[in-house]
């Protein structure tokens, strides 16, 4: 086994192990390989959360074993864990891996002599016995070299009857404090600004017996590492305490950007979704968070076509979510997942569901044309991007520089316009370089 290349489906989490996946590898000796065509092995690290997720490892499969027929496939993550005879069955797949034998990946390839027939190489488990996994930074899923995620959290103990990720993914866990503490501070000999992400982030320190929570983890790296900026990936509605949502308002080092997955803003949705807060608990959050923050964006993950969603259903949760201070949206289309609850319920037609997207993503463009606009004239501190020309905000605006700036500075930006997806500004204050940058 010569050269490896991996290939990463997915959220943040999923980029992460994928980055520690390639640490393990290059640490047993095999090089990376610049695209798959040149591997020897080739691991794709997998995402299930819909059907069009799983559609494309499929594609992927089948196009890895006609460019690259020579190449070993081992295909990992979370369609591994959920479907793994699927895969294996599929020609050219070698090894199907699940998450829970995911940090054994490394010894399963080099120890394994060749030669091992197609088909035969299983290793899933059960994922609700781990307690460890996979961490290592990674570059933004964009491809931004200049904000690296860190996952500190995974797994997930909810159960939303749309979801498969806690049984691909496990129970919670985390990260202990002192590997966070350590892991920002070399980051921030490096990087302006790091991202703190998980599955369920909220849910950091959450284990038995543990007595710091995601609060006390960010005071924690504020006191105890010099990171010029923190940003919070998600965090669960009911997560936002407010000594969250305060430390957030009075350190200049923590973004001004709340993420709160909403779903659906129908109380009756709500409840079949087995979501742990009503409307009303939502409002309370976002509400706050922008008087304590007036200048924060503000964002929520919103599902539409979840079984049964009636049009007054949907309309309840357009005139919630019209209500609500939101300066853009992720909305997702529901996509049937086997084994939950909610793909054994009445779908709603694909049309109507596709409607509604487009209602929901005009109102979510609307909100963050507001907001930019709103912007214009004002000061911003941003972070440069790897993107030549570019800077992306405290409250996570993408802005066009008038003159261009190397990547990795902190630097504070007059607003002097509004883009077509973003904003213009000019850089008028600090220019803040990494402690080790050798042109400083």
């Amino acid at each position: 086994m010569g050269k490896y290349f991996v290939q990463n489906f997915g959220c943040r989490a999923t980029q992460a192990d994928g980055a520690a996946l390639e640490s393990q590898l290059a640490a047993k000796g095999l090089e990376l390989a610049g695209e798959r065509a040149g591997a020897d092995l080739v691991v794709l690290n997998t995402c299930t959360v819909t059907a069009a997720a799983d559609d494309d490892v499929r594609q992927t499969i089948r196009r890895v074993h006609r460019e690259n027929p020579a190449a070993r496939i081992l295909v990992t993550g979370c369609y591994a864990q959920r479907a793994p005879g699927e895969l294996a069955a599929m020609p050219g797949v070698e090894w199907v891996v699940g998450n829970s034998h995911k940090t054994q990946i490394a010894n399963l390839v080099t120890l394994e002599p060749q030669g091992t027939p197609y088909h035969g190489n299983i290793h899933v488990g059960d994922i609700f016995a781990q307690h460890d996994f996979l961490s290592a930074p990674v570059e933004d899923a964009a491809g931004d070299r200049t904000r690296p995620n860190l996952k500190i959290q995974d797994g997930c103990n909810n159960r939303c009857s749309f979801c498969i990720i806690p049984f691909v993914r496990g129970r919670s866990r985390s990260l202990p404090a002192y590997d966070v503490v350590a892991q920002v501070r070399g980051l921030a000999a490096r990087y302006r600004e790091v991202v703190l992400s998980g599955i369920n982030l909220g849910r950091w320190g959450r284990e038995p017996g543990s007595t710091m929570r995601l609060v006390g983890l960010v005071r924690r790296l504020l006191a105890e590492t010099d990171v010029e900026r923190l940003r919070l990936s998600s965090v669960e509605p009911m997560d936002f305490s407010d000594d969250l949502l305060g430390l957030m308002a009075e350190s200049p080092r923590v973004a001004r950007h709340v993420h709160a997955p909403l779903q659906s803003g129908s109380d009756t949705v709500l409840r079949r979704m087995h979501r742990k807060y009503r409307p009303r608990h939502y409002a309370d959050r976002v509400r706050k968070a922008r008087a304590w923050m007036p200048d924060a964006a503000i964002g929520a993950d919103v599902m539409v076509g979840f079984p049964g969603e009636t049009d007054a259903e949907f309309e309840d949760s357009r005139q919630f979510i019209e209500s609500l201070p939101f300066t853009y949206l992720h909305v997702f289309t529901y996509s049937e997942r086997p084994g939950t609850p909610a793909a054994e319920a009445a779908q709603v037609p694909m049309k109507v569901r596709k409607e509604r997207n487009r209602v929901l993503r005009d109102l979510a463009a609307a909100k963050n044309l507001a907001f930019r606009q709103s912007m214009v004239g004002r000061m911003l501190s941003a972070v440069t991007l790897h993107e030549t020309g570019t800077a992306l905000s405290s409250n996570y605006l993408k802005i066009e520089l008038t003159v261009p700036r190397e990547a990795n500075l902190l630097v504070d930006l007059r607003i002097a316009g509004v883009t077509c997806a973003g904003l213009v500004g000019d850089c008028v204050g600090r220019a803040i370089l990494p402690a080790d940058d050798p042109h400083k």
